[in-house]
């Protein structure tokens, strides 16, 4: 049976049955990316793309990543989800990362 969250970090796939676990994992386990738009370096997975969409608009996405529409609302769809259920900036403190650097907060 699969969990409701799986590590949708390319090649990893791994179930996890809470966002927080999720986000551990990703923080843990997976390495820092380079942003496309600006280059900063942060967390691969949910906190790059939370970046990406909160300090960047849809137009320097498209053009750094090559993405289609789908492809920035499936990612869109995904920041929404976990914001909605969990309180980020209390797990990022809980996983030791700053919340306030630039590369992992997002605008609000």
């Amino acid at each position: 049976m699969t969990s409701a969250w799986a590590c949708g970090i390319l090649g990893c796939g791994e179930d996890f049955e809470s966002v927080e676990a999720l986000l551990d994992h990703q923080v843990s386990e997976h390495g820092r990316c380079t942003c496309a738009v600006c280059g900063e370096s942060h967390p691969e997975g949910f906190l790059a793309i939370r970046h990406a969409f909160g300090e960047h608009t849809r137009a320097e996405y498209v053009r750094a990543y090559d993405a289609s529409s789908d492809d920035i609302r499936q990612r869109e769809h995904v920041v929404d989800l976990i914001e909605e259920r969990v309180d980020v900036e209390s797990v990022l403190k809980g996983l030791g990362v700053d919340a306030e650097d630039p590369a992992v907060s997002a605008s609000d």
